[in-house]
């Protein structure tokens, strides 16, 4: 996204939701920069405070709280036009409301590299065993185990969404010399491209790619996870919804599947980004999936990164700049 020359617009208003320290910090740096006077509040938006926004018709807002309809209004009350979200889904805001109480929302790019790699990481984490060969070395058992890991030369891995991220996994799979399938209803992004059900049914490892929609919502359920390769893994960095996590406990439970490797989970709000150790978290299929030697769980961590935040800092500003000088953010 070219940056718009601070010179060519006024000093322009944004008031930053749920920004932590380091996060702040980026935001006074780049805001000085490109001209855009700054309210930072370490809060997440909610409907009490919403106010904070007034005078500003921009706000930014992070992907870890819901946004509801009624802090939608409150913030269509005070004079708020334009949200940028610093995530690219946009499944936490409902984009019908905002339109209807006169609010646009803009999302941000960042560094594909990020998810791509930690994907990655996770594939070859699950493969290999790596879960349940850690706890053994943490308790001082340094024995094999009885069952070998992987290489991804000998796999093939089906790759769901060929978006930016989706194709940067691509891109990281072929250095490895295994077999890649792709499926995206939106594009075609190579000639290993296949039909759904055969991606599903000839994957060894099954990675999750899409946006999270009304159609891509359980995207992978029970009929579909019955239809995988004995012993095939799914991982998610996507969006927790786009996989049915009842239906994917019973497969684990079973030994159907030879395990799975999630960075995002349904019910995960409230759960993750919180310190939990003191109380009791509510989410019991996770801590099912927890409990499971071949489970690998990380808390919505992929994308963070130094560079991604960078990225994602400096285009919410942007978005920010664009739709107060009149430009489609």
């Amino acid at each position: 996204m070219a940056e718009p020359s601070p010179s060519a617009v006024p000093t322009t208003g944004l008031t930053v939701f749920g920004c932590g320290q380091d996060e702040a910090a980026l935001f006074r740096e780049m805001g000085t920069r490109l001209g855009v006077s700054l309210i930072i509040t370490e809060a997440p938006l909610g409907e009490t405070n919403a106010e904070l926004a007034r005078g500003n018709r921009c706000i930014s807002v992070n992907h870890k709280t819901p946004i509801t309809n009624p802090t939608l209004l409150a913030l269509s009350k005070a004079g708020v036009e334009y949200i940028s979200t610093r995530s690219i889904g946009y499944n936490h805001i409902d984009l019908k409301y905002a339109g209807r109480v006169g609010i646009s929302v803009g999302n941000v790019v960042y560094s594909s590299d990020s998810v791509a790699d930690y994907t990655l990481m996770l594939m070859l984490m699950a493969v290999r065993h790596a879960k349940s060969t850690i706890r053994r070395t943490d308790s001082h058992d340094y024995r094999l185990s009885d069952t070998r890991g992987k290489e991804l030369r000998d796999l093939t891995i089906g790759v769901i969404g060929t978006g930016r991220i989706g194709t940067a996994v691509i891109d990281r799979l072929r250095g490895f010399g295994c077999r890649v399938l792709t499926h995206d209803n939106r594009s075609h992004v190579s000639t290993d491209h296949v039909p759904f059900d055969e991606l599903i049914e000839q994957s060894d490892i099954v990675t999750l790619h899409t946006p999270l929609t009304a159609d891509t919502h359980h995207l992978l359920d029970r009929h579909r996870i019955e239809q995988m390769k004995p012993g095939a893994y799914i991982v998610n960095t996507g969006r927790g919804p786009l996989l049915d996590t009842e239906a994917l406990l019973a497969a684990l439970e079973s030994g159907r599947l030879g395990g799975a490797a999630l960075d995002v989970l349904e019910g995960e709000e409230g759960i993750f980004y919180a310190d939990c150790r003191n109380r009791h978290v509510e989410n019991e299929a996770l801590l099912r999936l927890q409990r499971l030697p071949n489970v690998l769980i990380s808390p919505h961590s992929a994308y963070d990164t130094d560079h991604a935040l960078k990225d994602i800092v400096e285009n919410s500003l942007i978005n920010c700049l664009s739709f107060e000088s009149g430009k489609t953010a």
